[in-house]
């Protein structure tokens, strides 16, 4: 049996837990949209044709923030297609995937969606085919209360009071060739630039977002941040980034550890943005917003071959995920928050049927697939501040990674107790964990759950959807604190005082 251990103590403080940290991602892409938050004639739809199974999903998932509208999508978007009558609404091609966009849902219908599940709206404009002036009108339509030729033609459509979003993207994934509009770092950044402080102009006080690499592994990435910053480093707040992880060939153990990837890819950014800063000589800090974030199978998606016609809402990306993916999955959850003094911001791509945690049968059933767990558990325990946790871990040697420890944890504390978050990457054993809670006063466990399965590929279904779902760990010792994590699984340990 493996042997691992670690020190809780609550001076070992982060950052305080950030709740756009647990942020999502609603696209025009596939069923993300249509059959998935909305589809008029589902027998749980409200009178805005919202499904409600979708609603109360969201709000378990303890989402905080939602990006919209894309993505991909939202470099050939025009944002003026989806307000008005519906049924004077323009049908376009969609370029980003192959689809034909009816315009049935747009800034409006998002943001009163919003209001219902409960979380904030981010928006994401289009500098790919357009740039200022759209992106000023959208910010007008949105934002401003009234008197205005825009302003008063959202009240006009039925939304009295300002959408007040705060947090705006600066276009998408600028750096990729596959993007609409692709454009140089160069030509990105000033694009950007200019747009925020357009923007700035209307509303000093929101909070911008630069497009940084769309991974680790484009070849550009470093130079990309470094050259946009350059241009844009006074007038944004964050400096994005987009990472998704498969199994390949049947490497698990590489898979299991590639939370490892996005801890050098936000290492290399921070470094990236505070050597800008230094040779600006500012005092302002770049923070990350890592708003594309995932298990994704896309080598799947870039062996199909596309439609020969344009469908509407057609099954995209649509990734049954097993346990596996949900542990590595859950890896890269703590490490967004072992991060947290510098990733103050995330997205999980997507929220409902594109490579999502909640999947829909149109006209029928909505369940949670295996990742869902990792998220809701996570939102809705972390809370207080993110403390500083070093794992005392046996490792193992990966194809990709190279020695990685078995055990990969954080814990975030509070007035009402501590909780430690804990994965363990093994696939031939259990793992012994003893944590040290003298600082904390001798908390004991109070809850002890653990998400595993015999069979590191099961998977949820509609008719099984609770066959990966959190139970409680009965291994668990109070004195010393001591709970046995099983191979291949994530933790979630309680603790508190006597």
């Amino acid at each position: 049996m493996h042997q691992a251990k670690l020190t809780l103590d609550p001076a070992f403080k982060v950052a305080p837990v950030r709740r756009r940290t647990f942020g999502t991602f609603v696209e025009h892409l596939g069923r993300c949209v249509y059959t998935g938050i909305y589809e008029p004639g589902h027998p749980s739809a409200d009178e805005d044709g919202f499904r409600g199974d979708v609603l109360d999903l969201t709000r378990e998932l303890g989402v905080s923030t939602v990006r919209y509208p894309g993505g991909n999508f939202v470099s050939g978007y025009r944002w003026e297609d989806g307000v008005g009558p519906v049924d004077r609404r323009p049908r376009r091609l969609d370029l980003a995937w192959h689809s034909t966009e009816t315009n049935e849902v747009g800034v409006d219908e998002f943001v009163r969606w919003c209001r219902k599940a409960g979380v904030e709206p981010m928006m994401a404009l289009n500098l790919g085919t357009r740039g200022i002036e759209a992106a000023l009108d959208l910010l007008e339509y949105c934002n401003h209360p009234s008197g205005t030729a825009l302003s008063d033609q959202r009240i006009a459509n039925g939304s009295k009071e300002p959408h007040a979003i705060r947090m705006w993207c600066l276009g998408n994934e600028m750096d990729g060739p596959w993007q609409t509009g692709h454009k140089t770092a160069h030509e990105y950044g000033r694009l950007a630039a200019e747009t925020a402080r357009a923007m700035r102009m209307v509303d000093p006080s929101l909070e911008l977002v630069a497009c940084g690499s769309s991974s680790s592994s484009m070849p550009t990435f470093g130079a990309w941040e470094a050259t946009v910053l350059e241009e844009a480093y006074d007038v944004v707040d964050y400096i994005s980034c987009h990472a998704y992880y498969e199994e390949k060939d049947g490497d698990l153990g590489s898979f299991l550890a590639c939370s490892t990837d996005m801890e050098y890819f936000i290492r290399s950014v921070v470094a990236t943005a505070d050597s800008v800063g230094a040779r600006l000589k500012s005092r302002k800090r770049i923070d990350l917003s890592f708003d594309e974030w995932n298990v994704w199978y896309l080598s799947r998606f870039q062996n199909a071959a596309p439609p020969a016609d344009w469908p509407i809402a057609p099954r995209l990306l649509e990734d049954h995920y097993h346990l596996a993916d949900a542990v590595a999955f859950g890896g890269l959850l703590i490490t967004l928050l072992r991060k947290s003094d510098r990733v103050t911001a995330a997205s999980l791509a997507q929220l409902v049927n594109v490579i999502a945690p909640i999947v829909t049968e149109p006209g029928g059933r909505a369940w949670r697939q295996t990742t869902f767990h990792p998220f809701a558990q996570a939102s809705r325990l972390a809370a207080g501040d993110v403390l500083r946790v070093e794992p005392v871990s046996p490792s193992y040697e990966t194809a990709q990674f190279g020695e990685v420890p078995l055990l990969h944890a954080v814990a975030t504390h509070s007035e009402e107790g501590t909780t430690l978050f804990a994965v363990n990457r093994s696939t031939d054993g259990p793992l012994s964990l003893e944590i040290d809670t003298r600082a904390l006063g001798g908390a004991r466990i109070v809850e002890a759950t653990t998400l595993t399965d015999p069979d590191v590929y099961a998977r949820n279904t509609a008719d099984d959807p609770d066959r990966i779902a959190p139970r409680v760990n009965a291994d668990v010792e109070q004195d010393p604190a001591r709970v046995l994590l099983p191979p291949v699984s994530w933790n979630v340990i309680r603790l508190a005082r006597p």
